[in-house]
């Protein structure tokens, strides 16, 4: 079964649109590659700025680091 390369990303995204940021940040942690939080970093960048956003981001970035 093929699945699309944004998938994880989107489930993830899903999870910090609904505001379980702890969720997302376990499913970050053991993310399947770089490319995955790549992703996930573009479809953050294109929500509002919020305080938990950035800090979510900040989070993204040290684990793609």
């Amino acid at each position: 079964m093929a699945r699309t390369k944004n998938e994880w990303a989107t489930k993830v995204l899903a999870l910090v649109q609904s505001g379980n940021v702890d969720a997302a940040k376990a499913q970050i942690k053991v993310a399947p590659t770089v490319g995955d939080i790549t992703r996930l970093q573009s479809l953050l960048d294109q929500l509002p700025s919020t305080p938990a956003l950035r800090q979510l981001q900040a989070f993204v970035e040290e684990e793609r680091a």
